[in-house]
């Protein structure tokens, strides 16, 4: 079993070049193998994937994508791009169900698609769940369940230990302080007693909790340590590579 904790950088629609984006992707895999508790994965867009994959295996650095088409196979559907596709130029991990996707349009459904084909290539889904909004009477913990509960249609219980889920709380998006580390505690018990209740309690103990929201190297150890998440999804501090190797090290020293 995997114990190592996991940061997941999510680029966005950023850098504007590909020299900046194989800048910054060099100086990552330059570190990466210096971990020791610590796995990096970078998310960059669809045209700079192929052309930072490393030729060889680098030790805990992985290659992701932002998301993924919920067309099964290759066929007429412009603009889209396959699980396959992805899995073929060396993706490992896909992030599905962000907020900003369910936003422009993806329902549960959609993203319980795009999960099923991304798990039936063999590359691990990272699941983005969270609520719009915290009300104090606990119904945000409802839709939250609907959420995960949702997205895990279809998904065979083999799947489960390519499953990661990041809680992302939608009004902690780019926000300028993170959600407080008691409160992450909390959520990520529900969000495993959840996945617990589809695959099993064998498999909640095991799965992969991430926090994403208004993370960066300055909150990240409490966040990791307080909030005892399994580790990051990263947005904006991501790309800022100074930065986000300070994330790197600060979550890897404790």
């Amino acid at each position: 079993m995997n114990t190592k904790r996991i940061i997941v950088g999510n680029w966005k629609m950023n850098p504007s070049t590909f020299v900046e984006a194989r800048k910054i992707s060099r100086k990552i895999k330059r570190f990466a193998p210096d971990l020791a508790k610590t796995e990096v994965v970078i998310c960059p867009p669809f045209p700079f994937i192929a052309g930072i994959v490393p030729r060889k295996e680098i030790k805990n650095f992985h290659m992701g994508s932002q998301n993924v088409s919920v067309e099964e196979n290759i066929g007429p559907f412009t603009g889209e791009v396959s699980s396959s596709m992805l899995s073929n130029i060396g993706c490992e991990y896909v992030i599905v169900g962000h907020s900003e996707q369910r936003k422009k349009g993806d329902t549960d459904a959609t993203v319980a698609k795009r999960m099923k084909h991304v798990l039936d290539v063999g590359m691990k889904a990272v699941l983005c769940v969270g609520e719009s909004v915290r009300d104090d009477g606990g119904l945000y913990l409802e839709q939250l369940k609907n959420q995960i509960k949702n997205s895990f249609t279809d998904i065979p219980k083999k799947y489960a230990g390519n499953i990661v889920i990041a809680y992302e709380p939608i009004w902690a998006i780019g926000a300028e302080e993170a959600m407080r580390p008691e409160q992450i505690y909390e959520t990520s018990l529900f969000v495993k007693k959840v996945f617990s209740d589809v695959f099993g309690p064998e498999n909640g103990i095991k799965v992969k909790v991430l926090y994403g929201g208004a993370v960066n190297f300055r909150n990240s150890v409490d966040i990791i340590l307080t909030g005892k998440v399994d580790g990051l999804l990263v947005g904006r501090e991501s790309v800022n590579v100074s930065g986000f190797i300070e994330l790197l090290k600060a979550v890897d020293s404790v």
